[in-house]
Order: structure tokens, then C-alpha cells, then sequence
């Protein structure tokens, strides 16, 4: 409907992710490499016992928080080959909240930048720790960490009001470029676009995050609230800016919406 936003229920609790409630799947996953049973030489080795390698360097130097939601594909094996779990063999990459996985998985991608792909061996301390119906012994997953956000449960430090060095428009919008989009035109009005977002209210209580559900959203910029409408015309696919937003240029004081000026981190996917 014109002049809203997306649901205004509060969505915050993270979906399951798969190194908790979700099956496994291996089917199309990749084979297990030459070195599953055995690190090598070059691996370097931390005071856990976690033992890593560079497979690909990453393409930034942005590395992930321990709060940050990660957004990744793996595949994961037993130390005899078979197959523990694999995001490739699902064909979609899985995203969740690093402080949600394995404690060898916390370690691993905390050493990783954006776009680089690491392969790790855990140790059962850092696993599955003999838990029933999980794989012993030391698993090793191959893992691409391709996107890295903060957790929408923790507002922005600038949440109250937009600080000296956002850009303002005239009609109230407030913005800042958090990081570079990697695209060259800007959407239209009517446009269709993919985007990952969370909103907050200025005491820093989020009301909705696509990020928290684990699935970005589609919406047509024709059907959202005014603010979103203007600022998405401002931005390239790949880029993630925060916006504040001015009760009239929202809801509008609308009962059962959040009231007062809004902020939303927003990335801009895709222009459909």
C-alpha cells in the first residue's frame, strides 16, 4: 500500500541457521579436498588448536565483528571425506549471526575478510563437541565470507540524530554513505529493488530488519514511505547507507506505526 514501508511488526528474532536447527544437505555438494584428513605445512595453527589456511584472499579489508551477521557459503566434512553439511549443495549462501555458529567457526571467520575464502579444521573442542547425532573427531569446512553486517539488535551509535557530516536534502532527509556501491545508475521511483535493511526508532529499539529474518526483501519504490522513496533514488546496487528520516517523510504519526524520525541502515542489492 502506498505510504507504508514493508510490516511494522517487530521481526528481530533471527531465523535457525544451519549450524544449529537446519538439516543437513549433500546433495551437489562439493567433494572433499586433497588435504581433508591432513592440514598442510603452511597452515598456521592458533592457541585452541584451530588450524586454517587461505584459499582465496579476500577482495577488502572489512572483517567481521563478533556481533556482525555474516552472510557465507560452505561446505563442511567429516576428516574420512563424507559430507557434514554444505550451503553450495542447498545453492544459496546462508547468513546468521556469527555468535550463533561453532566456536571454531567464530574463530575461523574472525581471522577472514570480506570475499575471501578460508579453509579450517576444528578440532572437536571447537565442533561438535560429542554432541548426539553430530560428527566426531575434527571437522573441516571451506567457508566464502561474502557480506558481513552489524546485528540489527544493536542500534547505531549515532541512532538519536544524524551527525555534522550526514548529507541532508531539502526535504529533511538525512544520509550517509556507510559503504561504496559498486553500481552505476540509480534506481526509479517506480522502480522494483532487492535490499537488506534494518529500522530503528532514535532510543534505539529496532522495529524491523530483513536481516534478522535471513532473507532480503523485494519492494517497489512506488509502495513504500516517502523517505525510502527519495533516498533509494540516491544510491547504486552494492551500496549500504543509513538514513534518517523525519516522522512526516514516514509514517506520519500513523497509529500502530512507529512514531518520530526513523533510521535505517539500507543496502541497495539490486535494481530489478
Amino acid at each position: 500500500m502506498k505510504g507504508t514501508f514493508l510490516a511494522t511488526a517487530v521481526a528481530v528474532a533471527f531465523a535457525a541457521t544451519m549450524l544449529s536447527a537446519q538439516a543437513p544437505s549433500v546433495a551437489g555438494a562439493p567433494a572433499a579436498p586433497a588435504d581433508v584428513a591432513t592440514p598442510p605445512p603452511d597452515a598456521a595453527k592458533t592457541a585452541s588448536g584451530l588450524i586454517s589456511r587461505v584459499v582465496t584472499p579476500g577482495t577488502g579489508p572489512e572483517q567481521p565483528a563478533p556481533t556482525d551477521v555474516i552472510t557465507v557459503h560452505y561446505t563442511g566434512w567429516a576428516r574420512d571425506g563424507s559430507v557434514v553439511d554444505s550451503s553450495r549443495g542447498r545453492g544459496e549462501p546462508s547468513m546468521f549471526p556469527l555468535n550463533h555458529s561453532l566456536a571454531g567457526w567464530r574463530e575461523c571467520v574472525s581471522l577472514m575478510k570480506v570475499g575471501e575464502t578460508r579453509r579450517c579444521w576444528l578440532p572437536e573442542t571447537l565442533a561438535y563437541q560429542s554432541q548426539p547425532g553430530k560428527p566426531r573427531g575434527t571437522v573441516v569446512f571451506d567457508i566464502e565470507l561474502i557480506e558481513t553486517r552489524s546485528s540489527p539488535n544493536i542500534a547505531p551509535a549515532e541512532v538519536a540524530a544524524a551527525p555534522a557530516d550526514a548529507m541532508r536534502t531539502s526535504t529533511g532527509l538525512a544520509y550517509k554513505v556507510l559503504k561504496p556501491g559498486i553500481g552505476v545508475r540509480n534506481p526509479a521511483a517506480w522502480n522494483r529493488v532487492t535490499v537488506h535493511y534494518t529500522g530503528w526508532t532514535t532510543d534505539g529499539k529496532v522495529f524491523d530488519s530483513s536481516v534478522a529474518r535471513g532473507k532480503a526483501a523485494s519492494l517497489s519504490l512506488g509502495e513504500v514511505i516517502p523517505g525510502w522513496t527519495e533516498g533509494m533514488q540516491l544510491m547504486v546496487e552494492g551500496e549500504r547507507t543509513r538514513f534518517w528520516i523525519p516522522q512526516e517523510l514516514a509514517y506520519k504519526g500513523e497509529a500502530g506505526s512507529p512514531r518520530g524520525m526513523l533510521v535505517f541502515d539500507v543496502d541497495l542489492i539490486k535494481i530489478e
